[in-house]
């Protein structure tokens, strides 16, 4: 769903608001190969036209499928967020003053709002580094193989104590069989 600006400019004394349903699984399953299924996405929010900037506002619901990063095993996950964009034209981005910080604006590219890219973009920043399945979230464990596992990093940063704690230091072990050799010597 796209408005051009010209047609935003209606809206300034009320806001636009809209409730759609988007199709998005080909595209973002092509911008991501990790997305195995997306469900259409529901999104319902309005645009709020200033004179400086345009803000846009919505909130998305979908259910996206994505492989467990432990076991690959197909994840569904339901997604609930809202989302808060501030656009602007680059010639108001110009007159813009340092009150505002910079960073929190978007750039309109073209003279028009899509809608279909910010939810687009904001589903994938909103899919979790870790999914898990409902067993692995309850078992804790973790995959492992022939001469290999897979552990948590408070495991690996126990084992590297105990590896340190048990290694000798090479310049004292010839101390050290001394000193044994002088045990034996006592008895």
């Amino acid at each position: 769903m796209k408005w051009s600006l010209a047609e935003l400019r209606k809206y300034q004394e009320t806001p636009l608001q809209f409730n759609e349903t988007l199709n998005l699984k080909n595209e973002l399953m092509n911008r991501d190969k990790q997305i195995l299924d997306l469900t259409p996405v529901g999104v319902e929010g309005l645009v709020v036209v200033e004179e400086n900037d345009y803000i846009l506002h919505y909130t998305v619901a979908t259910t996206i499928t994505l492989p467990s990063s432990r076991s690959l095993e197909p994840v569904v996950l339901p997604m609930n967020f809202s989302v808060d964009e501030v656009f602007m034209t680059p010639e108001q981005y110009e007159q813009l003053d340092e009150s505002v910080q910079a960073e929190e604006i978007l750039l309109l590219e073209k003279q028009q709002l899509d809608l279909s890219d910010s939810v687009a973009d904001n589903i994938l920043l909103e899919i979790p580094v870790q999914v898990l399945t409902e067993e692995e979230k309850q078992s804790g464990t973790m995959p492992s193989g022939e001469d290999w596992a897979v552990i948590s990093e408070d495991e690996y940063n126990k084992q590297k104590e105990a590896e340190k704690e048990e290694a000798i230091d090479p310049r004292l072990a010839d101390l050290s069989l001394i000193l044994e050799d002088l045990k034996e010597d006592e008895t």
